[in-house]
């Protein structure tokens, strides 16, 4: 079953004040920022890095909310921030466009058993924008397995996904993350990366339906 993130908010500024400015440390022809905010953070992540394939927008703010959606700080908290920069609102609004579809087409969690309180992220990025790049220190365009569990699953899925594919570890997100669950970003092809999803998703599922099995 799918998990699709609720995008709560989503706003330009159009010309950002220069403390702001400063702060996000912009280059001097971005001028507009576009924010967002999202139920599911890994969700918004990867939608961010879309945004900056699509657009002529990069990515200066992105962080996830401790605990997760379910204890936000507001209504329109959820459990991730985005703030995308450009150099025109029309630029900024393309990119929060992109995140759009992103969020409501491309990109979700899947329930384990059909219960949507136990979930995982098997996503495959088959061109990787500058954000995620940067993120794994990789090139632009480089395909990328985004792998998230809950911790436990999370170990033993990695660890299956790097033994079932030709594909290199470039970030592990150690759990307890900001959200409480754990995970990370693989490189490969884009065929290498599907294959590691896949192993992911098959160890998440069977270490869930024995998770004695010492």
């Amino acid at each position: 079953m799918k998990i699709l993130a609720d995008i709560l908010s989503m706003q330009v500024i159009p010309n950002v004040s220069d403390d702001l400015a400063e702060k996000f440390q912009l280059k001097p022809y971005q001028r507009s920022l576009g924010l967002v905010t999202t139920t599911i953070d890994d969700v918004g992540y990867t939608a961010i890095d879309a945004a900056t394939k699509h657009t002529d927008v990069e990515v200066v703010y992105a962080k996830s909310f401790y605990a997760g959606a379910a204890h936000s700080s507001g209504p329109l908290s959820g459990e991730f921030i985005g703030i995308i920069a450009g150099p025109s609102p029309e630029e900024v609004k393309s990119g929060l466009d992109s995140i759009r579809v992103t969020i409501e087409h491309e990109a979700y969690f899947e329930a384990i058993n059909g219960n949507p309180d136990h979930a995982f992220y098997a996503h495959t990025i088959s061109s990787c924008g500058s954000y995620l790049a940067e993120m794994a220190g990789i090139p632009i365009g480089q395909s990328l397995a985004y792998l998230i569990a809950p911790p436990i699953e999370a170990i033993i899925g990695l660890d299956a996904a790097l033994k079932a594919a030709d594909v290199t570890l470039c970030e592990l997100y150690a759990p307890p993350s900001e959200t409480n669950f754990g995970g990370g970003l693989l490189t490969g092809s884009q065929s290498a990366c599907q294959a590691a999803a896949d192993a992911f998703r098959e160890a998440v599922q069977n270490m869930v339906n024995d998770p004695m099995s010492y």
